[in-house]
This record gives C-alpha cells, sequence and structure tokens, in this order.
C-alpha cells in the first residue's frame, strides 16, 4: 500500500451549497459502484484474452470527504485529468475511487499513481496498487495460494449466483457425500485393505491441492503410487501439457489422443487398477463434506500446476469451488487439450445450475461404468 502524505487544500475553497442538486454533472462520466466493477470485470476478461496486463489503482478516501459528494465528483474529475483517455475511473464503493490502467505493468501504474500525487489538490488518501495477473503468480510462487484479503480485483464478485442457490448446492454436496460414503463403504474398505497388504506406506495419500480463489487445503486419494516417490516425472509432463506440446505426451495415437501419463513407473498394480475404476478419488467425498470442494466443479490443481497457468486459465481456481468430477471429466477426459479442458472448466462456471450439476453426476457414473479416458 502507498499512502499519500499530502493533506492539502479541498478541492474546492468555497463551501458546497446546501443543495445537491445546485450542483450539475454528466452522469454518463461516472461509473457507479456496480458500474465500474462490471467494467472490471470485461477488462479482466479482456487481458486474460489477450494476454495482456491489466492495473488496477484504489485511492482509499476518509469517510468524511467520501460523504461529501461534490468533493468526491471534482476528486473524480481531477483524476481523469491525469490519467490516459484509454484509462477508465470510476467509484468502486462509497470511499474508493478505482482507476483501470489496460496494458499497464505496475512500474507504468506507479508513475501514473505519481501524477495523482503530484496533483497537489487532493484530501489525504490510501493508494493500493495491483497488476492482473503478475501479483498473482507471485503469490502461488511465495505462499503457494493467493490471499483473498490482498486481492483488489476480488471487489467483483466472481460468483454472481444467489445466495440461496450457492446454499442449496452447499446442501447437496453435504447429503451427497453422507450417502455415498455409506454406500460405497464395502468398496472403500476393500480397496484400504487391498493397498496396506500389497505396498507399504499410507493407504491415503494426502496432497496440497488450490480451492476456490487458490487457497490450499489438504486432499485426500486412496494411495494408488510407491510411497515417498520423485514427482518431477509429473512436473514435466503437466508443463509440456499446459505448454502445448501435445506430439511430446500423446500416449495414444493421432485419431485417439491420450494426454495423461500411461505408463507411470510410479503406480502399484493395485494403484492401476483404482485409477482406471476412479476408486482412488472416493476419499475425496471428506473433502466435500469439510467444504474444500464441491461433487461437482473444476479440478483443483496443484501449486506447481497453477504456476504454470496463463492469466485465463486461472479462472478455473478463482471463481468455483472444485469438484470430484465436472464438465471436463464427463465431455473430455484425457483425449482434450488443455485449453480446450479449460474452456469446458469456464462454460460449467458460467452456466452452473443444480440442474446442470445433476446432469454432470448421471453422466459421470456413466463415465466410470465405462472407464473411458481413464488410465
Amino acid at each position: 500500500m502507498i499512502t499519500s502524505d499530502y493533506l492539502v487544500e479541498s478541492v474546492s475553497s468555497s463551501k458546497p451549497p446546501n443543495n445537491s442538486s445546485h450542483y450539475q454533472i454528466n452522469a454518463d462520466e461516472i461509473f457507479y459502484d456496480s458500474s465500474f466493477l462490471e467494467q472490471l470485470r470485461r477488462e479482466k476478461l479482456r487481458a486474460q484474452r489477450s494476454k495482456s496486463t491489466l492495473s488496477i489503482v484504489l485511492l482509499n478516501f476518509d469517510q468524511v470527504i467520501a460523504q461529501e459528494y461534490r468533493s468526491m465528483c471534482e476528486i473524480l474529475k481531477l483524476i481523469r485529468s491525469k490519467i490516459r483517455d484509454t484509462d477508465i475511473s470510476g467509484f468502486a464503493n462509497q470511499t474508493t475511487i478505482g482507476i483501470l490502467l489496460p496494458h499497464t505493468d505496475e512500474k507504468g501504474a506507479k508513475a501514473i499513481c505519481g501524477k495523482l500525487i503530484e496533483a497537489n489538490k487532493m484530501p489525504l488518501f490510501s493508494m493500493d496498487i495491483s497488476t492482473y495477473p503478475d501479483h498473482i503468480f507471485e503469490s502461488l510462487a511465495k505462499n503457494g495460494g493467493i490471499r483473498p484479503d490482498s486481492f483488489p480485483f476480488g471487489l467483483e464478485d466472481p460468483n454472481r449466483s444467489s445466495r440461496f442457490k450457492l446454499f442449496l448446492k452447499r446442501g447437496i454436496d453435504i447429503a451427497g457425500s453422507i450417502i455415498g460414503m455409506l454406500t460405497l463403504m464395502p468398496v472403500m474398505l476393500i480397496t484400504a485393505l487391498a493397498i496396506k497388504v500389497t505396498s507399504p506406506g499410507p493407504v491415503i495419500f494426502r496432497q496440497i491441492r488450490l480451492g476456490m480463489q487458490g487457497i490450499p487445503f489438504t486432499f485426500y486419494k486412496f494411495r494408488s503410487m510407491h510411497a515417498n516417490v520423485d514427482n518431477q516425472i509429473h512436473r514435466d509432463y503437466i508443463q509440456d501439457y499446459i505448454n502445448g506440446h501435445h506430439a511430446k505426451i500423446n500416449h495414444g495415437d493421432a485419431e485417439k489422443p491420450i494426454y495423461k501419463m500411461k505408463s507411470d513407473p510410479r503406480i502399484t498394480r493395485v494403484g492401476r487398477f483404482i485409477r482406471k475404476t476412479s476408486i482412488d478419488e472416493l476419499p475425496q467425498l471428506f473433502n466435500v463434506l469439510k467444504g474444500d470442494m464441491s461433487l461437482v466443479g473444476p479440478r483443483p490443481p496443484l501449486p506447481y500446476e497453477a504456476e504454470k497457468y496463463q492469466s485465463w486459465h486461472l479462472r478455473r481456481i478463482l471463481e468455483m469451488k472444485p469438484g470430484i468430477t465436472g464438465l471436463w471429466q464427463v465431455e473430455g477426459r484425457s483425449n482434450t487439450l488443455w485449453d480446450d479442458a479449460v474452456r469446458l472448466d469456464i462454460r460449467y462456471i458460467q452456466n452452473w445450475s443444480l440442474f446442470f450439476d445433476l446432469k454432470i453426476l448421471l453422466r459421470t457414473v456413466k463415465e466410470v461404468l465405462r472407464c473411458r479416458g481413464a488410465v
């Protein structure tokens, strides 16, 4: 955060008229709350598609100043005189003016902030600067997750579904996970015994994955690999997959490609069977019950996987709770290119409904029984 040291005279030395209607301003010049946040959403999407940088500056004003509508409007007009015609400014909320800077990195954003401070005509304010998506990758690398409290681009509500629908989705997750665990308990007990008898090591494999908004959580699976194996082979494979080196990682053929490691030496004999039948995923019902995951949603990535994402790929973890199954799993499976898989996840996020979830769950049962795309 950058804090202005300038406490200067008011924008207008004369007192504002008591009747605010005496002050005229063109309503088209200002984006109020929801309009500015909608513009923020659009610019994020544009930056994602064009792979360009986008910076945001938030000017946070004192509550007393913010209550004076005339002064805030004058401040906004002053700001617009100091920024470029292509920049977008408006009220992010009642006490904050936001400035969107397309095709501008952090250095450029700071230069524009310098102009605002040098203007020497604004009251005391604090200033937040963030660049999309640079700070996200930095956070992933340092913390293994994205801290929502330091994520200005989270000003918008990424999931604009009603609270009631989300409440119902959570209720279905709880009921579904409990029913699933009770129904499949014999299968889970037999699987646990088979793993314990055939290979040394824990029955349950625990791994850090990234949930909604990049928040890390402990992810559960039945262990299908030998204990304490090196994950470098998977790191290399994931990097090639995300970077589009499809010919290198295709374990099928040109007509029926398989973008999944087919002959992984780390997998045990029992592991091959439970992977092919998707039994290894059953412990994630506990993740659903805990609230880390949903029955339906994008699959949760590993931190080192998310570090390789392009900015638009991040939508699959920022905007929806991860799931045991999803649209990618029933429509694409392991013969889908990475970018197409992400598009399937984004399509689900944009169009999800309780009925859509039910359709995906039913299709998942069919795909699991067919073992299609499983390796």
